[in-house]
């Protein structure tokens, strides 16, 4: 007898269909509103006490760094493979609902639509809805970018990883598009966990593709990688771990990246300052110590004749 009950048990086609229906679930409008309404509150956040000042001064800058934001993903994709970076904006049914998101964020009477949206139960929804639509961006880039080069497994990562994540990267653009500029903080220098965890999940549906390594059926993969992007949020969320690679990462750099070795000259430097600070001088560093001392007084003492005698020939 388990510790699980049997009726608890879920067999694997169960899991396959199951990781199938998440992967038909249509994205628009729930899921898209969803993504809309966390990248506001996000800009909003950014914007900071001013935002509600911002918004009213420069709405058209506000919109457009909103949208900037919400099609992220997609004008980065397509400066990577060449398409027109205009393209994300063809369906008139997402920016419109992008725009109406954006005027309730910013333009709600008593706030009310942003207060909701950040009460905690609410953004638990809306988050694990937006994990569902990010593992589905990821998984269409990879696919997107195989037809186009089947043999460049690094294109087909960089484009997942653009379209999961492209906010990080597109935000310097949003940030001048409102007249600021931070260019030490941006995902290149210091990328988040949402841009590592897609960097593996890309990695994953590329060589699940190719049927390398990974040969699970496409849909338990699916499956599984929709379930890694909801645990790792709600831990965010709630247990406030927002990077749980660093530690990893720490290790990795510390033994592959010259840490160790660093951290051994460093060490054997203040070894050889330490002797060096403790060791007996021999007779011939104390004589020469002391002609030096010797040769420094008569300097001065010349130096100051010299002054005294232009100071008489003045007077």
């Amino acid at each position: 007898m388990g510790w699980v009950p049997d009726e608890w048990s879920i067999d694997h086609d169960t899991l396959i269909d199951a990781g199938g229906y998440v992967q038909k679930l249509k994205l628009y409008p729930y899921f898209d509103a969803a993504h809309y309404i966390l990248t506001c509150i996000s800009v909003r956040q950014d914007l900071g006490i001013e935002g509600i000042s911002f918004s009213r001064k420069h709405p058209f800058s506000c919109w457009l760094s909103c949208m900037l934001m919400s099609f992220a993903g997609s004008f980065l994709s397509c400066f990577l493979l060449g398409e027109p970076i205009i393209s994300p904006l063809k369906q008139h049914n997402d920016v419109i609902l992008g725009s109406i998101v954006w005027y309730l964020i910013f333009y709600s009477p008593f706030d009310i639509v942003f207060k909701l949206a950040n009460w905690f139960p609410v953004k638990i929804v809306l988050s694990v809805l937006k994990e569902i639509q990010r593992t589905h961006k990821i998984a269409a880039g990879v696919k997107h970018a195989g037809r186009i080069y089947p043999e460049s497994y690094l294109v087909q990562i960089m484009v997942g990883v653009a379209k999961g994540a492209g906010s990080g990267v597109v935000k310097i653009v949003e940030q001048l598009a409102r007249g600021t500029w931070i260019p030490t903080n941006h995902e290149i220098l210091r990328p988040s966990f949402t841009t590592k965890a897609c960097v593996i999940a890309s990695l994953v549906f590329t060589l699940q593709r190719h049927s390398m390594y990974v040969t699970a059926p496409h849909d338990l993969v699916y499956l599984c990688v929709v379930g890694f992007f909801i645990y790792f949020k709600l831990t965010s969320l709630c247990l406030a771990v927002h990077d749980v690679l660093m530690p990893i990462e720490n290790v990795l750099c510390a033994v592959f990246m010259g840490g160790i070795i660093d951290a051994f000259a460093k060490a054997v430097d203040a070894t050889k300052q330490a002797i060096h600070s403790n060791r007996v001088m021999s007779e011939e560093e104390i004589l020469a110590n002391e002609r030096e001392k010797m040769l420094k007084k008569k300097k001065a003492a010349l130096q100051q004749q010299m002054s005294n005698g232009t100071d008489k020939k003045n007077n």
